[in-house]
């Protein structure tokens, strides 16, 4: 799946200021290991790695244990923030959602239009600003996947243009070619 995001690892992400989106009452950047036990109890399995120095966890609720309408819910910790690294922080969350229960137009209700939208091997995906990137089914119709992360940036403004042509491009003081 092709990211809209930037393309550094997501534990690297510095925390952001602005207000990532949450489900569930879990918050990337936010909420803590402790909370998401204290709401859903101890995962199904849990994962621990170390990335690029860093001590990460991830959580998987799934059957009896996931949510309800989830078929699994996949819990990333482990954040770099500008007052330094917070193991026990939410870092991305996935949702797995059963069929029929996270529809196109439920996701547009709850989160609004996509800031970007687009479609990639037959499926349509949805792109939010705010951290959310939802997958949809070959249908269309149902979310199979959306994954909660911090909030990501707006694209660099363009600058002013450079002095130097691009590649197959006349300078800008030369004429233009002849036309033949």
């Amino acid at each position: 799946m092709s990211r809209y995001a930037a393309p550094l690892p997501a534990f690297l992400w510095l925390a952001s200021l602005a207000v990532a989106a949450e489900w569930g009452g879990i918050e990337p950047g936010v909420t803590t290991l402790e909370q998401v036990r204290d709401r859903y109890g101890a995962p199904t399995g849990e994962k621990r790695a170390t990335l690029e120095g860093y001590d990460t966890r991830e959580w998987v609720y799934e059957g009896s244990k996931a949510p309800a309408g989830i078929i699994r819910m996949v819990v990333e910790y482990g954040l770099l923030t500008p007052g330094g690294y917070q193991p026990s922080r939410v870092r991305l969350f996935r949702l797995e959602p059963k069929p029929a229960i996270f529809g196109r137009e439920t996701i547009m209700q709850g989160w609004g239009a996509p800031d970007l939208a687009g479609t990639e091997k037959d499926r349509m995906t949805f792109f939010y600003k705010s951290g959310l990137l939802v997958t949809f089914g070959t249908d269309g119709a149902s979310a199979t996947s959306m994954y909660f992360m911090l909030p990501q940036p707006d694209p660099p403004a363009a600058g002013p243009e450079s002095a130097e042509p691009r590649p197959g491009q006349n300078p800008p003081s030369a004429p233009p070619a002849p036309r033949r």
